[in-house]
């Protein structure tokens, strides 16, 4: 069975599954580690690339983010409540007909600098307007008619992990997988049988685990009790430890602006990137995007609500970028934002806007291969309320190449994490996926060391295996134990073949894994 075969599989079980209930400080329970576990992920990737998701919570208004200059009379005829002063908008490099709100400084620098990516009118057939649905539908790369249990991100991280949470940590991957700053970790991040990462609460309460330090519990039998939770949340967490080490192992260089809650998670994770932690994906966000009303303020559409969540993502991605850059850890990182919709063409008697279709998406970083994706959405002479922008671009074809460009996912493998196939877009600079594992040098090579048929099986099952000198083939149940050994001893270099009967084993998942030398592959096969 194909990996993406068994994403699918599992994938379809995934909905019925609860998320772990999340203690305090951290989300994720103790967990041991055990010999099987880490010959298994001896070998698993080892890529150092970072990817950090920036969530706009509510629906970013994209025509007063990044503003269609060569349609500007049109527009301000369909939004004049809170269309912005043309003089005001802040030109970018190489670009005539667009131009960013004026409180954008720092992200337009970045542009200008190449290091930003802006693809404009992004989002979904059969957009779906509510805030919950949509968010599912980005959160989960779902189709608009599709329900999924499983967060793309989620699905991807445990195709890097395939058996986690079983005896994670470990000696190979010690840290989380994904971590998220929130109460708990959201849709995006979880597998097919778990949640992959953990979550922290807000930076207030980081500040305290690191920093040792607790609110003080009130001097009551209910206070008695969160002391008691605390302790054992403490000393249970395989993960606080580590998290703490790395953050305590490295500091911020860069300054972040202060009262801006964004920023303080930005500053969180460059620490704890340049600590040393291995964890792959990092999710922040910042809420307050659906502007109904007040979008702006009367007497000066440069200021107001919007203006004010647009200045402070612009300078945490500003400061994020110094601060990485600062530490020689930029050309790891790259960053992108998603919001669950835009908003509508035409402005609302209340000084704002109303749920719409397609906005722009930034990612940003060393390897960003900067400038517009796209062009400028289309206003019409006179825009009625149901008008919205028409997509360009599906979301999804971008994670898709966030997965093949940057964490270096073969493209037979994307299909079975996306659930769908989707177009590759020119957004990362090809030298971005540099593998630095021996699994990324298998897959780049194309080259298949083990495959098991038929799958699923009742009784027999062949395998077929490259094989040069000694070579183990393993295989785990889905609890993670040895259940059976087919192989293991020299074999003279070329392809192989056995058969072995495993009509003993209960129905159910398996995991074959081949060692050969420094090389291995898992296979998940289904017994019926």
């Amino acid at each position: 069975m194909k990996r993406r075969k068994f994403l699918e599989y599992t994938a379809a079980g995934a909905a019925g599954m609860s998320v772990p209930h999340f203690l305090p400080f951290f989300g994720a329970g103790k967990m041991s580690t055990s010999p099987w576990v880490r010959l298994l992920n001896k070998a698993l990737t080892e890529t150092d690339h970072v990817l950090v998701l920036i969530r706009l919570d509510g629906g970013n208004d994209g025509l007063n983010t990044v503003v269609p200059i060569d349609q500007f009379d049109r527009l301000a005829n369909a939004r004049p409540h809170v269309i912005l002063p043309e003089n005001s908008l802040l030109g970018l490099d190489g670009q005539d007909s667009l131009g960013f709100h004026p409180a954008m400084a720092d992200m337009r620098a970045l542009y200008d600098e190449g290091k930003m990516k802006i693809i404009q009118s992004v989002g979904y057939p059969n957009q779906d307007f509510s805030h919950f649905r949509s968010s599912d539908i980005w959160m989960t790369a779902a189709d608009s008619d599709e329900v999924f249990g499983t967060g793309w991100a989620g699905r991807y991280l445990q195709y890097e992990y395939p058996n986690y949470p079983a005896d994670f940590p470990n000696e190979t991957m010690p840290d989380p997988p994904s971590l998220e700053i929130g109460p708990t970790t959201s849709l995006t991040l979880q597998g097919p049988l778990t949640s992959m990462g953990i979550s922290i609460f807000n930076p207030e309460e980081f500040y305290e685990l690191v920093e040792g330090v607790q609110t003080p519990a009130p001097n009551t039998p209910a206070g008695e009790l969160l002391t008691h939770i605390r302790t054992i949340a403490r000393q249970s967490n395989s993960y606080g430890a580590v998290v703490t080490e790395a953050y305590q192992s490295a500091s911020n260089i860069a300054d972040y602006p202060a009262d801006n809650y964004l920023a303080e998670q930005l500053a969180i994770v460059a620490r704890l990137i340049n600590g040393g932690l291995k964890t792959k994906i990092y999710l922040v966000s910042i809420s307050g995007f659906d502007t109904h009303d007040s979008q702006v303020n009367v007497n000066d559409h440069t200021q107001g609500e919007h203006a004010n969540l647009l200045r402070q993502l612009s300078q945490a991605v500003g400061a994020f970028m110094q601060d990485i850059q600062l530490m020689g850890i930029s050309e790891r990182v790259i960053g992108m934002t998603f919001s669950e919709f835009g908003r509508r063409i035409i402005s609302n008697d209340s000084n704002g806007t109303d749920h719409g279709a397609a906005a722009p998406m930034f990612v940003f970083g060393h390897h960003v291969d900067g400038g517009v994706l796209g062009d400028n959405p289309n206003i019409p002479n006179n825009a009625q309320w149901d008008d919205n922008i028409p997509m360009q671009y599906d979301f999804r074809s971008i994670y898709s190449s966030v997965l093949k460009d940057w964490f270096c996912v073969p493209g037979e493998d994307i299909e079975g994490i996306m659930l769908h196939d989707f177009q590759s877009l020119p957004i990362l600079s090809p030298s971005a996926c540099t593998p630095t594992s021996t699994r990324d040098l298998n897959h780049l090579a194309g080259k298949q060391l083990l495959d098991v048929w038929p799958n699923p099986f009742s009784q027999q099952v062949r395998l077929q295996f490259q094989a040069e000198g000694r070579t183990l083939i393993q295989v785990f149940n889905n609890a993670g134990q040895l259940v059976a050994t087919p192989v293991n001893k020299h074999f003279p270099k070329g392809t192989h073949q056995i058969d072995c009967n495993l009509g003993s084993l209960p129905t159910g998942l398996y995991h074959f894994r081949i060692q050969n030398g420094p090389m291995q592959q898992v296979r998940a096969v289904v017994k019926q």
